[in-house]
């Protein structure tokens, strides 16, 4: 149900019992071998070194589940194994690129989940949406495919939601746009992009946030802050998705007052 709010919009709040154990699912739709390879590099970033019954114990799993997983590190050369365990690697180039986007994937996934879920029942047939390239609205999408909708337009400037384009049912439209690659971001942006944008009509953008403060909704990424500025300026409506912790915190780049969203969606 909605309620009053310290931020100047509609908050939406579901504060029920989420069903976590997507793992599995995740690690298909996305072409990962699995989620827990990211969770356990995420914990072992944290913790330099550890066991293998350490890693057995925190992730509920066998030695035969642990001993796969540890060698898919391996071969990215994410991980050193040492005797009776391994040893994150700090030097290593897939250390770096999985530190970062899918390090976010992971990094408050229950709330990222619970907000998707909030912003899920806004979407309807015949729907022309933009989803932006945050960890948040990637989870929106994975819910988007479980949803039973005909019709729909995404355009998107996430190199994670062009991933899953091809199991997305056939009848949407799905639009990348075109520009330059960030890495950090794993996303579309630049000029390029840019000038795509004036040519859509869009009727609902769904875009996240570094923070809401009680002024303003800002990100850390300044031309992310201006791709979304762009689309938040040509959509018919626009709505925030993001999770409780990002609530009271303030970023470099203001992407918009926090009235200029017609929902704030939240867990």
């Amino acid at each position: 149900m909605p309620s009053l709010n310290p931020f100047g919009c509609v908050l939406y709040h579901n504060s029920g019992t989420l069903e976590l154990n997507w793992s599995v699912e995740y690690g298909r739709i996305c072409g990962m071998e699995n989620l827990r390879t990211y969770r356990i590099l995420a914990y072992l970033k944290e913790k330099k070194s550890c066991s293998l019954k350490d890693l057995m114990k925190k992730f509920h799993v066998s030695s035969a589940t642990i001993h796969r997983d540890v060698e898919t590190l391996a071969r990215r050369d994410a991980i050193e194994r040492v005797r009776g365990g391994i040893v994150f690697n700090e030097t290593s180039d897939a250390g770096t690129d999985l530190s970062n986007f899918r390090e976010r994937v992971v990094s408050n996934r229950s709330e990222k989940i619970a907000a998707a879920r909030m912003a899920l029942p806004l979407v309807q047939e015949g729907d022309i949406i933009f989803l932006d390239s945050s960890t948040t609205i990637f989870e929106l999408a994975l819910l988007l495919m479980r949803a039973s909708i005909d019709h729909l337009t995404i355009i998107t400037n996430s190199v994670a939601i062009m991933g899953l384009f091809r199991k997305m049912p056939a009848t949407w439209v799905k639009i990348a746009l075109g520009g330059s690659y960030d890495a950090q971001l794993n996303s579309i942006l630049g000029a390029a992009a840019l000038a795509q944008l004036s040519g859509f009509n869009i009727t609902k953008a769904f875009v996240s946030g570094f923070g809401v403060d009680a002024k303003n909704v800002t990100t850390n990424h300044e031309h992310q802050a201006e791709l979304l500025r762009v689309i938040l300026g040509a959509a018919d409506k626009r709505y925030l998705v993001v999770g409780h912790s990002k609530l009271g915190r303030t970023g470099l780049y203001r992407l918009s007052a926090r009235g200029g969203f017609d929902a704030i969606l939240t867990d």
